[in-house]
């Protein structure tokens, strides 16, 4: 562990990185906060959830954020794109999350602009099942790569050991990082939620990547957490801004690639629990409605809309889901650790 034993350059990159992208993140933000409001590019709330069926709870709750800004990640992968590609980049260690973080950020930014433009279903943007399977073919492609390119196939269980997947490695690649992607953009659902969740897992990352000797992958975490930093200053609570699926979708799907370029998959749920949660509500809530005639588990899903319906400042469910994200995130740290 080069960083713990005398040579502090991996750990000086990352906080000089991080320190980086927080500051060009902060500088160009209010042009672009000018830019998205003189054209009015803003959000138009769902009036229907996955099943395309009314959600009038969802919509009771948040009609009165109509119009406010959307695409607000463009600032976080924009800026840690930029930074990695003239200061970071290696073909080993950040030019697959960097393709991930560009490609998934790209198609999410097409579906906010569809959104705001009334374009799709309900004028809402894509319909799940195009983004399902756009989402999906960008995992492929990262899959293959994994598998034909770097020989990857053995995933660690903690406490128990190693396992070779063989050709079943395509498909959990696949699964996780499709199932990591859309939990992000569930959790995207209250101003700073999302923003605070990433920021926990992204910090932990780094650290996994600083403990394994990953000095490039660390300072990509970093760098990407210091342009959340930077994002967060302006969503949290009333935001000014939202992340939109160009942003939630993209730090999803890039948390999924570190969880595979680490050997953590295993911890990712840990670490990305809140996210984790998030998803799962939302896959119960579905599954209920279907199988039960239309019986749902929790009054809105995902989670933190129900804690909403209950009579929960939006603030509070924020910093709670927060504290409960850092937390996890240390707690799945320690496994790492301890296990290894």
């Amino acid at each position: 562990m080069e960083f713990l034993s005398g040579d502090n350059f991996a750990l000086a990159k990352t906080f000089w990185l991080a320190t980086l992208a927080f500051l060009v993140a902060i500088l160009w933000t209010p042009l672009f906060t000018d830019f998205l409001y003189k054209n009015r590019l803003g959000k138009r709330i769902r009036q229907t959830g996955f099943d395309e069926k009314k959600a009038p709870i969802f919509y009771s709750l948040h009609k009165h954020k109509e119009n406010t800004p959307t695409m607000g990640g463009l600032l976080i992968w924009v800026t840690a794109a930029i930074i990695t590609l003239l200061m970071n980049m290696d073909r080993g260690q950040t030019w697959l999350p960097l393709f991930t973080l560009v490609s998934t950020g790209i198609v999410g930014a097409a579906d906010d602009i569809m959104n705001i433009f009334g374009i799709g279903p309900n004028s809402g943007g894509l319909r799940f099942r195009w983004k399902l399977l756009l989402y999906t073919f960008i995992a492929l492609v990262g899959a293959w790569w994994f598998f034909f390119k770097l020989d990857f196939s053995i995933i660690s269980v903690p406490w128990v050991g190693q396992f070779d997947l063989g050709w079943w490695y395509i498909p959990v690649f696949v699964g996780v990082l499709v199932f990591t992607t859309f939990s992000a953009n569930e959790t995207d659902g209250l101003d700073g939620l999302a923003g605070g969740v990433m920021a926990s897992c992204f910090a932990a990352y780094g650290i996994i990547a600083l403990l394994q000797d990953k000095a490039e992958l660390a300072a990509f975490c970093g760098t990407i957490l210091g342009a959340l930093m930077a994002f967060l200053w302006f969503n949290v609570y009333p935001a000014r801004f939202f992340m939109g699926d160009t942003g939630a979708m993209a730090l999803g799907m890039t948390l999924g690639v570190l969880a595979f370029l680490t050997d953590t998959v295993f911890i990712l749920p840990i670490i990305a629990f809140v996210l984790w949660f998030e998803g799962l509500s939302a896959v119960i809530q579905i599954a209920s409605k279907k199988l039960r005639n239309g019986k749902k588990i929790f009054l809105s899903a995902p989670i933190h809309h129900h804690f909403q319906a209950i009579g929960w400042p939006e603030p509070r469910i924020t910093m709670r889901f927060w504290i409960i994200s850092g937390v996890m995130a240390m707690v799945g740290l320690f496994v790492e650790v301890i296990s290894r």
